[in-house]
């Protein structure tokens, strides 16, 4: 994800070059015509083939269209890519498209075109959005950008199945084969089953790596687990929901025992410490997009053929995948903004978004649920299907997830920034509060933020 550092980036490209924002060079892709000319800004992708299958794509429609397309990547770490939207969004100059974080849609609302007129096509062949794509593109009554392919992830659970099968006892490709279909005990895969299987695997040595301080990968996979619970803080007309909610307080007392299982410094991770978990070999589960995998097949082999993909576990209130959506977007101050949307409808097509996803080991997953069967998750290994149940498939019985929905993008946006709810549960777990005090405290952030204070 976006934000503080963005060190998987580290982990993944070994020192590759990226290309800064305000290091802007000659046009990458390009064509003689007389179809005018785009600027366009995506993000830098962590798999370093996702770049060169994205310029493939944009040279091919770019001759076919006759247009002119300078193609940047503008890489997170240090916030850059958000820096050069926040600078243009304020200047009104600069690139036609860019790529835009999961929050930065209602940040920009304003200066954003509006693109019904492409969502309506590519929903009329593809079938309906993904709902938090949705939740995060649409606003002021009109989608404000289109949901992207490329960087679009889910964080499912990663496992070293030999070693949950060997101190847990659960036989997790046989739960969650790569057929389509779900095996024995795959509804038994819950939170209960989840926290035993946890302590059983930290008292072996192979505690399960889950962040769980301020970095987008533990809001994220508290936010499912928060969800599953139906833990809510505040509901979608901005009303905190903290006091009196039996969920919350459960989802919390949950989330502080199974802190207990898990590495001592977890609260201090950033979202590379979960990956060099996994890939030294030190961790029997972690929540990930297949970029730890990726990795590991290059670095650690032995481990990399020993890790399986599978949902993440049931609550309460079912199951739910944490899922963290790019959006292009295009500035309502730009000069071609019907061409810009054409660009944007080629790299919304099936065929577009297969070509992508393929490049990049299955690591980018479009927002159309149609799009779940690219034949990459079948075939990629060692051990082949390991990938299989990254994407949200219908027998997962599944739905994706985005800290602190449903509240108004404005208020989850600020909740997701100062993450409350892995700091709720640091303050009991590590801070020696009362779950009682720790709510108190918590309605207290929420209130501030309501007010704009």
């Amino acid at each position: 994800m976006t934000g503080k550092g963005m060190t998987r980036r580290g982990a993944l490209r070994s020192g590759a070059g990226v290309i800064a924002a305000g290091a802007l060079g000659a046009p990458m892709v390009h064509a003689q015509g007389t179809g005018g000319s785009l600027r366009v800004a995506f993000w830098d992708h962590w798999v370093p083939t996702g770049n060169d299958a994205m310029r493939a794509l944009v040279k091919e429609w770019s001759e076919k269209n006759r247009v002119e397309v300078t193609l940047d990547f503008i890489n997170t770490t240090g916030n850059q890519l958000q820096l050069a939207g926040a600078a243009q969004a304020q200047s009104k100059s600069g690139h036609d498209i860019i790529s835009l974080a999961p929050w930065d849609v209602g940040t920009y609302a304003s200066v954003l075109e509006p693109v019904d007129d492409v969502i309506n096509r590519l929903i009329a062949k593809y079938g309906p959005i993904n709902p938090v794509a949705e939740y995060l593109a649409k606003r002021e009554g009109a989608w404000r950008g289109v949901p992207a392919t490329s960087g679009t992830q889910n964080k499912p659970a990663c496992v070293r199945f030999d070693l949950m099968q060997e101190h847990a006892g659960l036989d997790v490709r046989a739960m969650w084969p790569a057929n389509g279909q779900a095996g024995p005990g795959a509804d038994q895969w819950t939170w209960d089953t989840f926290l035993t299987a946890a302590e059983k695997c930290a008292k072996a040595g192979y505690p399960f790596g889950l962040p769980l301080g301020a970095f987008s990968d533990a809001v994220d996979w508290v936010g499912a687990l928060f969800a599953s619970y139906g833990a809510s803080m505040m509901d979608e007309k901005g009303k905190p929901t903290v006091r009196n909610n039996p969920k919350l307080r459960t989802a919390i007392e949950y989330a502080v025992r199974l802190s207990k299982a898990l590495p001592n410094d977890v609260w201090a991770w950033d979202d590379a410490s979960n990956n060099r978990a996994l890939i030294s070999g030190r961790s029997a589960l972690v929540f990930n997009p297949p970029s730890a995998w990726a990795v590991a097949k290059r670095d650690q082999p032995q481990v990399a053929e020993k890790c399986w993909t599978i949902p993440m576990p049931a609550g309460p209130e079912g199951r739910f995948l944490a899922y963290l959506p790019w959006t292009s977007g295009i500035w309502n101050f730009g000069r071609n903004k019907q061409t810009a949307k054409a660009l944007l409808e080629f790299l919304g097509e099936r065929s577009s978004a297969e070509a992508l996803t393929s490049k990049t080991s299955g690591y980018d997953i479009p927002p159309f649920e149609s799009m779940t069967d690219f034949k990459i998750w079948e075939t990629e290994g060692p051990p082949v299907g390991t990938v299989y149940n990254y994407p949200l498939k219908p027998h997962h019985k599944a739905k994706p997830s985005i800290a602190f929905a449903p509240a108004p993008g404005e208020f989850a946006a600020q909740m997701y920034v100062q993450a409350l709810n892995t700091k709720v549960i640091a303050r009991v777990a590590q801070g020696g509060d009362s779950v009682d005090q720790a709510l108190g405290w918590l309605e207290r952030e929420l209130s501030t933020i309501v007010r704009g204070g």
